[in-house]
């Protein structure tokens, strides 16, 4: 009998999420990320020549994408992402024509087990549209703290969630067992008047450390103070202001649907790219 495949590591403490989550909606959500999400996911969704009855939104906070989307889905629900270590979505099989989600699954911890359960869900030819914070996300405020903290304290604590780039993306929907995958990154530089002004944000983004490998001690304020220093000296623009990186990686494909186009098979094509390339060498003028 095999042995069951190993569970993956819980890297995230989502009980904390919702926490956060929920002190969040009390004191005002940051929706800048949210807002530009929903408006892009209306545009390409308006790129795609379908008709969409039924949809869910996948762990999306806030109802900026479902109302956003409104006149393009006819029934589009709510699903959460459960706290649980199992993550199941609940979601039967082959049920929906779409699902879409606006960063969420930069938290969780089975991704490729999550797509996989939307995927099935997904009737033939149905499509996943989905935003997820990437790639160098964070980026400065990450080099800040691990500096001050080699510094200060001898070692470095995690404090911000590791993401995936475009490549992963595109390899996770194939695992998946998604047709067609596209992936793309949309790169949102934002200024702020000094670190704490951004942090500030990331707490009324729920965007703060959930990390289950993070450091439960407070956080000493002499690090933080030379975190500060450190973020303007090295990500400061003339004015002072600082720069602050978030990548929105996208990702969409279709359950797979015998009407869509198939790759060529290996071999099968009837010209070599070798000959194309001595052809078109040929047909080149020389330089003079």
């Amino acid at each position: 009998m095999a042995p069951n495949p190993p569970s993956p590591p819980v890297l995230f403490d989502r009980a904390l999420l919702r926490v956060r989550q929920g002190r969040v909606a009390k004191m005002g959500i940051a929706p800048f990320l949210l807002e530009r999400v929903a408006e892009d996911m209306a545009e390409r969704l308006q790129a795609v020549l379908r008709t969409f009855q039924h949809g869910v939104d996948v762990g999306t906070p806030g109802d900026q994408v479902r109302g956003a989307l409104a006149a393009q889905v006819a029934e589009l629900s709510p699903a959460d992402l459960p706290a649980d270590e199992s993550e199941a979505l609940g979601l039967a099989p082959e049920s929906l024509d779409l699902a879409v989600s606006g960063l969420a699954f930069q938290f969780v911890d089975d991704l490729p087990g999550v797509l996989a359960q939307i995927r099935r869900a997904l009737k033939p030819d149905g499509f996943l549209l989905a935003a997820t914070v990437g790639g160098e996300t964070l980026t400065e405020l990450r080099q800040a703290f691990a500096a001050a903290e080699s510094e200060l304290e001898g070692g470095i604590s995690p404090r911000v969630a590791p993401f995936a780039d475009v490549r992963d993306a595109g390899a996770l929907l194939q695992r998946a067992g998604f047709a067609l995958p596209v992936t793309d990154v949309d790169r949102v530089v934002v200024r702020y008047r000094d670190v704490f002004a951004l942090m500030h944000d990331l707490r009324r983004m729920g965007a703060t450390n959930i990390m289950t490998e993070r450091r439960r001690t407070p956080l000493r304020r002499a690090t933080l103070l030379r975190m500060a220093q450190i973020y303007h000296e090295r990500f400061a623009d003339p004015d002072g202001r600082i720069r602050a990186t978030f990548d929105i990686v996208w990702l969409s494909g279709w359950a797979p649907h015998e009407s869509q186009q198939k790759p060529l098979k290996p071999g099968s094509a009837k010209a070599s790219l070798e000959d194309a390339v001595r052809n078109s060498s040929k047909e080149k003028p020389g330089r003079e």
